[in-house]
């Protein structure tokens, strides 16, 4: 009998060139399928809630697989052998046994993100926020911010030839914190298209900025055309922050 189990996961992404698995280049889930198979003693392949650009950081990540051990969620000291294997960008939070038909990536109902924008040069947390000097009209921003709520088609913000059905997303939430010496900016919706953050806030700066006004801002959606939109911004201000399930989906849980 196969068991399907669900580990939660976060990891800085400096490093490497995004989650999914890839020839060439060292990806995060590479590191953990490597790192379980280890220490399980069978050949593991997880599958990701999602996938992370290059150099984009998780907070909380999921992905599921399977084994034929049923009792992984119960061995004492699992998740801090496991950890003693990741390298330090890497952590284990813990693991779960779940229903057969659990799906890290489908099951999941939305994603949430957060973007750092430091205003000051600031070397100890270069990696993990994007350095931007110049004054950002906040108040403007979130006005363009809450126009997203209103469209479902992100194609003007989506990498090209991407192999996608649907540039659809539904925005939940869109907006702009101050933080202390950085400018936030938090958006959760059901799914993201490859790179749509990076070129939204790339967008939304030049709004900021008074480069672009909210009539552009709603054309560039409806225009539909990525050359319209803002470049994308660094990855390092990226951080997957949230995966929600349903509490009905949890209920699946066996351990």
């Amino acid at each position: 009998m196969v068991n399907r189990y669900f580990i939660h996961l976060g990891y800085k992404g400096t490093q490497f060139h995004g989650w999914q698995m890839q020839p060439n280049s060292i990806t995060v889930q590479e590191i953990v399928n490597k790192s379980l198979s280890v220490l399980i003693g069978e050949n593991i392949e997880t599958i990701g809630a999602g996938r992370t650009d290059t150099g984009v950081h998780a907070f909380s990540f999921y992905a599921h697989f399977d084994c034929i051990q049923d009792n992984i969620h119960t061995i004492p000291n699992f998740v801090y052998k496991l950890n003693c294997i990741l390298p330090k960008d890497i952590v284990a939070h813990q693991i779960y046994l779940m229903h057969p038909s659990a799906h890290a990536r489908f099951d999941a109902i939305s994603r949430t993100y957060l973007y750092r924008i430091n205003q000051y040069k600031d070397p100890f947390n270069q990696d993990l926020t994007m350095h931007f000097g110049k004054p950002l009209n906040i108040d403007l921003m979130n006005d363009a911010s809450a126009l997203l709520k209103e469209y479902t088609d992100f194609t003007s913000f989506s990498k090209l030839h991407t192999d996608v059905k649907t540039n659809n997303c539904h925005i939940y939430h869109a907006m702009w914190n101050k933080e202390g010496s950085e400018i936030q900016f938090t958006i959760c919706a059901d799914r993201f298209l490859r790179n749509m953050v990076r070129a939204i806030v790339g967008t939304l700066i030049l709004v900021g900025l008074g480069k672009i006004t909210l009539e552009n801002f709603r054309s560039i959606i409806e225009l539909k055309n990525r050359s319209d939109a803002g470049a994308s911004v660094d990855p390092r201000g990226l951080h997957l922050i949230k995966i929600e399930y349903s509490k009905s989906y949890f209920s699946c849980l066996k351990g």
